[in-house]
């Protein structure tokens, strides 16, 4: 006999806000499996305000507000069992913050959950990212969202070392990232990594993910590192009009898929890492991964 519940999970991110809700099929005996039927994201860049004003703008809360609401109605529709919305770096960061929260609670009943970045890495760790985690590689951890990057180093299946960097997509095209910001992720990774003979990356975030999916790759199979520089360049010699109609990027993609390329390459630079997986997971994912594991 099958036990079906349906689990949901909102990321608000820096640069989009996103409803993931999945299928949970448990059998007896058998491992549970993990069914995604439902992914909506919304394109409000919270980061924009946040990282240059410095909180949250009425005009994005009222988009907040309208997407909250119809993620209620589908949720209830989906007849979702159990749900948790978190935030990340630009709600951690916005002076208004805790008042959104909790005007958002008021108006729609959905609570917001802002966590941290380490926070953040150990919920995305919990979702099938771990199958990667062998004993016998080290592997360098990357998750380049809108607000933030986030880095670990994994040793025997283990976490060694990690970190967060105010250095976002979102913050690089409104040049907020000073050239202090990435020296400091060079030294983080150079002195982190240095002792281990080989690294491998591991790359989680929408823009190494539309990458892959680009590459044409079968899932499992790493992407080389001048695989990334080549599609760099191919992507960079295009205007940002070009991307969109060229290269088929939604229009919040074309311009911060620029530095979110950018990152990864440096990563894979100062790591030594000839290749990256992309396990196509994210926060959303962990946070399913967690509400079903809690039971």
């Amino acid at each position: 006999m099958l036990n079906i519940k349906k689990y949901g999970a909102i990321d608000v991110g820096s640069n989009a806000i996103r409803l993931l809700i999945v299928t949970v099929i448990e059998q007896e005996g058998k491992e549970a499996k993990f069914k995604k039927t439902s992914l909506i994201r919304v394109p409000i860049r919270l980061g924009t305000d946040v990282f240059v004003e410095g909180k949250v703008s009425e005009a994005s809360y009222l988009r907040m507000l309208d997407s909250f609401k119809a993620f209620q109605l589908l949720m209830k529709i989906h007849n979702v069992f159990k749900y948790r919305a978190c935030a990340t770096s630009a709600m951690r960061e916005a002076k208004n913050g805790k008042t959104v929260v909790k005007r958002l609670l008021n108006a729609t009943g959905i609570e917001i959950n802002i966590i941290n970045g380490n926070e953040e890495a150990k919920i995305i760790a919990s979702t099938d990212l771990k199958t990667y985690l062998v004993h016998d590689k080290v592997f360098l951890y990357v998750d380049v969202g809108g607000g933030s990057t986030e880095l670990t180093i994994y040793s025997e299946g283990k976490t060694v070392a990690s970190k967060s960097f105010k250095m976002g997509t979102v913050r690089l095209i409104n040049n907020l990232v000073d050239d202090k910001m990435w020296d400091q992720m060079k030294d983080w990774i150079k002195n982190n990594t240095q002792k281990y003979s080989h690294i491998t990356l591991l790359g989680t975030g929408g823009n190494i993910n539309s990458t892959y999916k680009y590459s044409g790759k079968k899932i499992g199979t790493p992407l080389n590192y001048k695989y990334l520089i080549a599609y760099f360049n191919k992507v960079k010699a295009f205007s940002y009009d070009d991307r969109i109609v060229e290269l088929d990027m939604n229009p919040d993609r074309a311009d911060v898929i620029i530095p979110a390329l950018k990152i990864y390459i440096f990563a894979m630079k100062w790591s030594g890492a000839e290749c990256i997986y992309v396990p196509k997971v994210g926060l959303s994912d962990g946070i399913i991964r967690s509400l079903y594991n809690e039971k």
